[in-house]
């Protein structure tokens, strides 16, 4: 009985360990403007990284973080209603942006975790949603922000050395288009 009242007790908090989020500059990244406009973005390309972060191998599950820091000198906010952001690699393939439940789902399918406190799965939710690079509220002018947006491999392969990559953002005043490594 005792057994089983600490592993239930165990099983109340997050599935994996997330570090807490660190709002410091992208330091090393590639960076471009446009349209008032500047955006740097660095892809985590290495497993350790993402174990670092987040507990989890995301290449192995075909994920790919993709740290991005915005800019706003434009004069007005920018809404992110219409912003797409956009991934391909050297090959010309489209990369699939997920949601912060779909990486979850994705982590948790390729590590083979299908029996779990629904109450763990959320705090790893909200753990990696702090994270996450913020769609909900516009940029105010002469603002910041800086995240992680998740992408997905094309054909939910293991994300290998992926070399060609370019972050591409629609629905800015000017479209931007960042080459994240060669």
């Amino acid at each position: 009985m005792l057994a089983l009242t600490s592993l239930i007790a165990s099983c109340g908090g997050s599935l994996y360990k997330v570090k807490p989020k660190v709002d410091a500059p992208i330091v090393g990244g590639k960076e471009r403007s446009a349209g008032g406009f500047t955006l740097r973005a660095v892809a985590l390309l290495t497993d350790e990284e993402s174990q670092e972060l987040f507990e989890a191998n995301l290449p192995l599950a075909g994920l790919l973080p993709v740290r991005i820091e915005m800019s706003n000198e434009s004069g007005s906010p920018l809404p992110f209603k219409h912003v797409r952001f956009h991934l391909r690699d050297g090959e010309g393939r489209e990369w699939k942006a997920r949601t912060i439940k779909q990486t979850v789902s994705i982590i948790l399918k390729t590590d083979e975790i299908y029996l779990y406190n629904p109450k763990a799965r959320k705090k790893f939710e909200e753990d990696m949603s702090t994270h996450a690079f913020d769609l909900s509220a516009p940029l105010d002018v002469g603002r910041h922000r800086r995240g992680l947006i998740f992408f997905q491999t094309p054909n939910s392969e293991q994300v290998a050395n992926q070399h060609g990559l370019v972050l591409s953002i629609e629905g800015l005043p000017q479209p931007i288009d960042v080459t994240l490594n060669w």
